[in-house]
């Protein structure tokens, strides 16, 4: 057994602040502490404070209350069509801090001037906008970027999205949201980065940057806003998938696997934070001092806004957390709440809280503070409209090429059986007849979850049936429906199947509509809905060869019908260039590089399974049934985290160490060591290839996962060429968090493993010893 006496201790309170590697997203560096509330102008360090605190000192009770107020504006209605008189009218007495859901230059204009010319102060409302992979070019869904395992990926999104976005009044996006999660049947796995917080921080800060510019603190920029990390926190741990739900986890659990990437995204400068729905150890997210005041603004200092999620507060109520209204703003407030979303019970109850002493004066300050800190930092006390002549109105070709580009680069080819050229996939451009089936084939709606409507409506994507024929022109290509997306009517079965034998090979796209994920979209069955099994199944039995495009927005169980598939592409929820991104991987044009982002499960059964688990004292053992494992199924998922096929070949080598061992303390003061590996191109043809790193810390003194991801490097080689890929790991890829609340980083002395590959089954390794 381990001397845990002899240990290096970082703790997140007063410790030594730890260099990572460099891929590292810095979740063990300790924390500055938080500045005082209300501290004065030239401790706060930032630019703005001292026109902060003139600004406080002329407010009211009212209009502070009213600083801390977001309300929703309704879709397509502008200014005086009654709808939104209630918003009006609050902007204009200056009760009123934020709108969310309104856009386009005309309306947000006209909202602005009541609030700026009208109330009494004068200051600008914020209006912010659930921008969640595009504004007028949609890009594909969060997971599928996460597939790319490309940071640059979801930097671009974000770029885009904030500029079309930033031109059509929106300052602030509800995004990135990086929830971890373990569990395929929440609807908002779409949403996510996947299961592993490695990955999911790298996207989380590229995401931020991409939105907010490469500066920290200032977004002026026309073609900027403000990002804001969500939900916090361990919303992706939500019981049985179903949204909303309670969430039990330890402290350690909550530090090592939740809250990296939220520490990536500040670190990246986000703006803002939103509180999440659910409950936190017992504890409602948006009434939890400890994670919203202990850990976000004292442990890491974060001096952002706070945001409430949709009705939040309110909904401490049917938590059984609060009484009333009047409860719910105290308990929010003072756990951090700086600002309420649609409901209005800190608007309503705080006079009377102020005066009953159930709430102070100072950190109602801090939190108007907060949030007139970001207003000047957004620019709009100077410049509060934006050019209505200059809004853009919709995706350029540039921006349509950049979704297309990364559509193809997100997709996943998970399985391409044959020998050699006798491989389905590429197909041929010079086929001559080709067979689009599925209910998926001729839509136009593959956008996926959480598009802004406006976009929807006006910029469908790309049907999977027109891009395969210009990619084959010459080719006969006819398109048979099957079956309905969830229906059970297998009456146009025949004609689909007629369809395949009279082609020389068919394009089967199946899966989800967009409104099968996202938020409130849970699962209990995460197979093909409806009767798209039965068609996949009567299309194989022809004999003749065939490939399955799955679209979607979760991992998919898969059935009997994977064994008889010659070939199956994960192509997500692609965006606006959903067929042209799909037709460009089938037909070769680019080569699949894509690796998931999530573990595919047998059946629901198996859920939740992931790669980075914990073992147990009895692991996995074939021969004896006296170990953790299932009667019916063996005790891997269909197709394991970081999983992905080319249509080329590659050879990853054996790592190398750049020293065999290092001093604990060594690591401690910043030191970090070398991972090296050669990774070979044995194909034929170009081809990206993703390496991975994982880590294995043989005996600590709180059980670590089996692997743990630490460090990805997507590279792009020629037929027969190599290259060396190399990693630093330091004191963040070695450690890992206790369960003290306080927040306490450990480097402990031993053997680590460290595996190296092109999935998290990699079985290449070398051992290092921390001394």
């Amino acid at each position: 057994m381990r001397d845990v006496r002899r240990r290096t201790v970082l703790s997140a309170i007063g410790g030594t602040a730890v260099a990572g590697g460099a891929l590292n997203s810095g979740i063990a560096e300790a924390a500055p502490a938080a500045p005082a509330r209300g501290a004065a102008a030239e401790d706060r360090g930032t630019p703005h404070e001292g026109k902060v605190q003139r600004l406080l000192d002329r407010m009211t009770v009212e209009e502070k209350l009213g600083q801390l107020q977001q309300l929703a504006w309704s879709w397509d209605t502008g200014p005086g069509g009654g709808e939104t008189k209630d918003v009006e009218d609050a902007a204009r007495a200056g009760r009123l801090g934020s709108v969310l859901s309104i856009f386009g230059a005309k309306s947000s204009n006209a909202l602005q001037r009541i609030a700026v010319e009208e109330s009494r102060l004068g200051i600008p409302l914020l209006f912010g906008l659930d921008v969640i992979h595009g504004f007028w070019t949609t890009f594909p869904i969060p997971l599928a970027q996460a597939a790319s395992f490309d940071p640059d990926v979801t930097r671009t999104d974000a770029e885009v999205s904030a500029k079309e976005a930033r031109s059509n009044g929106v300052h602030w996006t509800f995004s990135p949201m990086m929830d971890v999660t373990h569990e395929p049947r929440w609807g908002r796995v779409a949403e996510s980065c996947g299961e592993d917080p490695y990955l999911t921080a790298e996207f989380a800060a590229a995401k931020v940057e991409g939105y907010q510019g490469p500066g920290k603190g200032e977004f002026t920029a026309k073609d900027r806003v403000a990002a804001c990390a969500k939900h916090f926190v361990a919303y992706g741990g939500a019981e049985g998938g179903r949204d909303y739900n309670t969430v039990d986890v330890s402290e350690s659990r909550l530090r090592n696997l939740y809250l990296p990437p939220f520490k990536a995204a500040l670190d990246a400068g986000a703006a803002t934070v939103m509180a999440s729905f659910n409950t936190v150890g017992g504890v409602p997210a948006h009434g939890n001092s400890h994670t919203l005041t202990g850990i976000l603004k004292k442990e890491w200092g974060f001096d952002g806004v706070v945001v409430s999620d949709w009705t939040g507060v309110q909904e401490l109520i049917a938590h059984g957390f609060a009484e009333d209204g009047a409860a719910a703003a105290r308990l929010s407030l003072n756990a951090g709440v700086d600002m309420e979303m649609v409901s209005t019970n800190l608007r309503e109850h705080g006079r009377k809280l102020l005066r009953a002493g159930k709430i102070s004066e100072r950190r109602l300050d801090d939190a108007v503070a907060r949030v007139l800190r970001l207003k000047f930092a957004l620019g709009l006390f100077d410049h509060p409209y934006v050019d209505e002549d200059a809004a853009i109105d919709g995706p350029t070709a540039a921006t349509r090429k950049a979704a297309r580009e990364t559509g193809a680069r997100s997709m996943v080819l998970l399985k391409n059986e044959g020998a050699g050229s006798g491989k389905i996939l590429p197909l041929k451009s010079g086929v001559k007849s080709v067979a689009v089936v599925g209910p998926f084939g001729d839509s136009d709606d593959l956008l996926g979850t959480w598009v802004v409507p406006a976009a929807a409506k006006k910029y469908p994507s790309v049907k999977v049936l027109d891009a395969v024929r210009r990619a084959a022109p010459d080719a006969k290509v006819t398109y048979a429906r099957g079956v309905d997306p969830e229906g059970k009517d297998t009456s146009g079965v025949p004609a689909a199947v007629a369809a395949a034998k009279a082609a020389d090979v068919t394009v089967v796209v199946v899966g989800e509509p967009p409104s099968m994920s996202g938020e409130a979209a849970a699962r209990s069955d995460i197979g093909l809905p409806g009767a798209q099994e039965r068609l996949v199944e009567a299309v194989a039995r022809t004999g003749k060869p065939f490939v399955v495009v799955l679209v979607g927005g979760r991992p998919l169980t898969m059935g009997g019908w994977l064994e008889s598939a010659p070939a199956v592409l994960e192509a997500w929820h692609p965006g606006v260039e959903a067929g042209n991104a799909i037709a460009d991987v089938l037909f070769g044009k680019v080569n699949p590089g894509g690796k998931l982002p999530v573990s595919f499960p047998r059946t629901v059964g198996q859920i939740p399974i992931h790669y980075n688990h914990e073992s147990t004292g009895r692991p996995y053992d074939a021969d004896n049934k006296y170990t953790s494992k299932y009667l019916d199924l063996p005790p891997d998922p269909q197709f394991p985290f970081g999983h992905g096929l080319s249509y080329t070949t590659f050879e990853i080598g054996t790592p190398k160490l750049s020293r065999a061992s290092v001093p604990a303390g060594s690591l401690r003061d910043g030191d970090t060591l070398e991972v090296s590996v050669t990774v070979s191109n044995t194909g034929r043809r170009k081809g990206d290839e993703v390496v991975q790193l994982y880590v294995h810390d043989l005996a600590a003194s709180i059980t670590q996962p089996v692997r743990k991801m630490r460090g990805f490097r997507r590279v792009t080689l020629g037929a027969g060429r190599s290259t060396v890929v190399r990693f630093r790991l330091g004191a963040a890829d070695l450690g890992f968090w206790t369960n003290d609340p306080h927040g306490e980083f450990l480097v402990e002395e031993g053997r680590f493993d460290l595996y190296v590959g092109n999935s998290s089954t990699a079985k290449s390794k070398v051992t290092l010893t921390v001394t």
